[in-house]
């Protein structure tokens, strides 16, 4: 398929792409990980104040990230763009996940969007490694979920130390 510039109408058309685009955050012509990224955090501050615990969202995350391999993969494909910047929902999902497994609180929450943009914008090793070696749909989602890790990680040693 050829290569296409997605635009708002393209993605109201295309439900699967409008999702794989974070509901239209993706289209931003800047940093557009960036704007899938903050587009979690009123989703999951909804979320938190409908009672979903962190728990139930981890399970959700689990769904989304599994729901998210096709998202991705079919969006790729119909833009006819390898791992394209303004797929976004990777990124979604991801964040979503490291928020259900931190305090409901303004000071990890945004320590988690800094540290989880810095690990997914520069991909150190391994997330650099996966980032390379699969492709599609599962290879869109993965990089960001072990970013997500990475992030648990550092701010489990933030936790501890403090």
């Amino acid at each position: 398929m050829a290569e296409r510039k997605p635009t708002f109408s393209w993605l109201l058309h295309k439900p699967l792409c409008f999702l794989g685009f974070g509901f239209g955050s993706g289209l931003s012509p800047v940093a557009p990980g960036t704007a899938g990224t903050l587009a979690a955090l009123p989703l999951a501050f909804v979320l938190c104040l409908l009672g979903i615990d962190g728990w139930i969202l981890l399970l959700l995350c689990i769904a989304l990230f599994f729901w998210g391999i096709r998202i991705c993969g079919y969006t790729e494909r119909e833009l006819g763009i390898q791992d394209y910047g303004g797929i976004v929902w990777d990124e979604i999902v991801a964040m979503l996940l490291v928020l259900s497994l931190i305090p409901f609180k303004w000071s990890w929450w945004l320590a988690a969007f800094v540290i989880f943009r810095l690990f997914d914008a520069l991909k150190p090793w391994p997330i650099k490694w996966f980032d390379r070696r699969i492709h599609g749909g599962l290879g869109i989602m993965l990089d960001d979920l072990i970013a997500a890790a990475m992030t648990l990680m550092v701010l489990g040693l933030f936790y501890w130390i403090a």
